[in-house]
């Protein structure tokens, strides 16, 4: 048993790779594919059922990972100027779509309960961040959709598991749902969660001062998601928010000095980042099986129902972004989406459901104290299939769809963004440099070698490579006059502040500054 299930990862492990390239050349998302593969293997007759997830390990296994290594492309300063638009999308949207899906669930499905209903609208609710991230995130698209897409992704599973957690007790038990119980749990969880992150973050600072090995502290960042999402769950507040915060926290934390640390990380969550979306989308595909067969002969009525609650999930979402694209269109905001009633119809395509929704289908129980929970079969049927449309449909098509409709990254303001930070990085290490000059006693000759390297610093900082001869003669420069090579290590300090800087300001975009504070971090290592 064992065994296979190690065979089983191992193998998911090898798909993702293989898919990856396959997903290049064909112009798709990989995780989509990753899903349609469970699919076929889990269809393979006599396949056992030692693959079958345990609900309650989901979320704890794959969420804080890949939750960690999404919000780590993000700052602070973004969450600040785009909170109205966070809070539009995560709790606002949210609670509208639990509200049309609860109503829809309780004129079609027999015997199902109010409490059951809400249930059922909290699972199917928030698009998942990691399915966003792993789809929307492999399109060209504009910059200002994906970073809002990436924030309604990391903040709305907060509210969809409070309000189906306080559903599921009220129907286990009895009860009945208050809305003001919900609100109050909520920002209490949220509140809770915040401080544990920052808790978390300084505990984590405090012990990366003290390893002197970068694998060391690379591997801190991997255990840290895991630590901080258990801890916040066990005091009932909200571990995605937490993993959210600490991944922030430790982002926004980040020192000059660090260039060795950022490159080493970057790597090591690249890689860990792309093997466990293989597994979690595989796993989700190999899962959908035992659902089919928990559904029995009743299959094609639940189905059935099943489509007028996607189409109820898709319509609301297309509604909000109708009514967003109207209000931001006349927003001074440059930063704001949807702009266009095209990306409007993008960023309602986007609405993809994944881990987390399969996760709470799963994990309703099947009992309660009055006898068995109200329609679960059925539940859990609509639950996953509201996650197949949501996320196969837009996985496949999303690319054609965004070529289609001309919504595409604009390359022009993409690298007008990474040039202003560039001409800042320059300006400060230039500043720096001349400063140093002054202090010390520089031969001339020291001096026109300084020169000769600043000068191909800006075109470095765009990512154009130096030549094998630029390198040699740069190590021999640095071999030979360590007095310019501190001047010049100080000035790439003094650019790495800048670009760290630039990235905590509102209205600035945080991949761009860490495009061009990794080819400064890469520059600094080279030259150490």
């Amino acid at each position: 048993m064992a065994v296979e299930v190690l065979l089983l990862v191992v193998g998911l492990m090898l798909a993702a790779v293989v898919l990856v390239g396959v997903g290049d050349r064909l112009r798709l998302p990989w995780p989509a594919l990753m899903v349609l593969l469970g699919v076929a293997v889990a269809a393979v007759p006599g396949l056992p059922d030692a693959f079958e997830l345990d609900p309650e390990l989901i979320l704890p296994l794959f969420l804080p990972p890949l939750l960690f290594a999404t919000a780590q492309r993000t700052s602070w300063a973004l969450f600040r100027a785009r909170w109205r638009s966070i809070a539009l999308l995560a709790v606002a949207l949210v609670a509208v779509t639990i509200t049309a899906v609860a109503g829809t669930a309780l004129a079609l499905v027999p015997g199902i309960t109010l409490t059951a209903a809400v249930a059922l609208g909290a699972m199917v609710a928030p698009p998942d961040p990691v399915a966003v991230e792993a789809v929307a995130g492999s399109v060209r698209m504009p910059r200002r959709l994906l970073s809002v897409l990436q924030s309604e992704g990391l903040f709305n599973d907060a509210t969809a598991l409070v309000v189906f957690q306080t559903a599921v007790l009220a129907t286990v038990q009895g009860g009945e749902l208050s809305a003001p119980g919900l609100v109050l749990r909520f920002v209490v969880g949220a509140a809770a969660a915040v401080a544990l992150g920052i808790v978390f973050a300084r505990a984590a600072r405090w012990v990366a001062d003290r390893v002197t090995d970068a694998t060391g502290r690379s591997a801190l960042t991997l255990v840290l998601p895991f630590a901080v999402y258990l801890a916040a769950e066990e005091l009932h507040a909200s571990g995605v928010v937490a993993v959210v915060v600490v991944a922030l926290q430790l982002r926004s934390a980040s020192t000059v000095d660090e260039a060795a640390d950022r490159i080493v990380q970057r790597s090591f969550w690249d890689v860990v980042e792309l093997l466990v979306t293989g597994v979690a989308f595989g796993l989700i595909g190999l899962d959908l099986r035992q659902v089919v067969t928990a559904a029995g002969p009743d299959l094609p009525r639940m189905l059935a129902h099943a489509a007028v609650v996607c189409a109820v999930v898709i319509g609301v979402r297309a509604l909000w972004m109708t009514g967003a694209w109207l209000v931001v269109r006349r927003s001074a905001d440059a930063s704001a989406a949807p702009r266009t009633g095209r990306e409007a119809v993008v960023m309602s395509w986007c609405g993809m459901r994944g881990l987390a929704t399969l996760a709470l289908a799963l994990a309703l129980p099947t009992t309660t104290l009055d006898g068995a929970f109200p329609a679960r079969a059925e539940l859990v049927v609509i639950a996953c299939s509201v996650l197949v449309v949501t996320l196969i449909g837009p996985g496949l098509t999303l690319p054609v769809l965004v070529r289609a409709l001309g919504v595409q990254a604009d390359a022009d303001t993409e690298h007008a963004a990474e040039l202003a930070i560039t001409q800042r990085a320059r300006h400060a290490a230039l500043t720096r440099m001349a400063a140093e000059e002054r202090s010390y006693d520089l031969p001339d000759e020291a001096v026109a070698a300084l020169h000769e390297r600043m000068a191909r610093l800006e075109a470095v900082l765009r990512g154009a490579p130096a030549t094998s001869d630029e390198r040699d003669r740069f190590e021999a420069v640095r071999r030979g006059r360590q007095l310019a090579a501190k001047v010049q290590a100080d000035a790439l300090a003094a650019a790495r502040e800048e670009v760290l800087a630039a990235r905590r300001e509102p209205g600035v975009d945080p991949e761009a500054a860490d495009r061009v504070l990794r080819r400064l971090d890469l520059r600094t290592v080279l030259l150490d």
